[in-house]
């Protein structure tokens, strides 16, 4: 993310975004967990997560104001979503329940961005940054899901719609030609697509908790354009 905002800063240098661009622009930031994904896949201690979580949630926090600091008046941050409930999490309980360490790993990081964002608040001004809660928001989102799916066969909204045909293979995996991986007969009716991403409903009933939330962030006409 630094690298991208450098990116970012470059093109400001290059007078691409005028000052007025600038005034009239929200900053959307997201940090979805491939942070704790990699640090799980090096074989780091779990023991070593909660300091982990302290270091990326204290770069997040200068990273959002040095974002303000080029120009952008409102900088709005997403909070992780419960992480323990991804299929690549709960497919070792057959999709049956999430991963207690990973929504609390979710839980701590966004305890702590929380208050991260209350002091860029108190040092900026109360409207220029906004946190979205994603935890919650992807809680609800699942439940509603599974209540309107009633009997189908995806009324498991832990379990994906595209899966490895074996442990080895993931989603999208090809070896000589030959498909790795099955996908559900309806994708529309699946909450997550593959074993870290939601299908495009899955998204749209996770938004569909976050407008009223979003609706009294913004001015309608701006968040009609964004």
């Amino acid at each position: 993310m630094t690298i991208q905002i450098g990116l970012f800063e470059q093109l400001l240098e290059e007078k691409l975004y005028t000052e007025d661009d600038l005034k009239s622009s929200i900053a959307l930031v997201s940090v979805s967990g491939n942070d704790y994904n990699a640090y799980i896949a090096r074989g780091e201690s779990l023991l070593g997560l909660p300091a982990f979580i302290v270091s990326v949630v204290k770069q997040l926090g200068l990273d959002l104001q040095r974002i303000h600091d080029l120009g952008v008046p409102k900088v709005v941050v997403m909070g992780i979503q419960p992480l323990g409930c991804l299929p690549e999490f709960t497919k070792e309980y057959s999709y049956e329940k999430c991963n207690e360490t990973g929504n609390l790993a979710a839980l701590f990081h966004n305890l702590l961005l929380t208050t991260v964002v209350e002091e860029l608040k108190l040092e900026n001004g109360e409207s220029e940054f906004v946190m979205l809660d994603m935890y919650d928001a992807f809680m609800s989102a699942m439940k509603k899901h599974e209540d309107e799916t009633g009997t189908s066969e995806l009324k498991n909204t832990l379990r994906p719609c595209c899966t490895g045909i074996t442990s080895e293979d993931s989603c999208g995996d090809v070896e000589n030609g030959e498909k790795k991986y099955n996908v559900c007969i309806d994708p529309k009716m699946a909450f997550f697509w593959d074993s870290f991403h939601p299908t495009q409903a899955g998204w749209h009933a996770i938004y569909s908790v976050l407008k009223s939330s979003i609706a009294n962030l913004f001015r309608t006409e701006l968040w009609g354009s964004f």
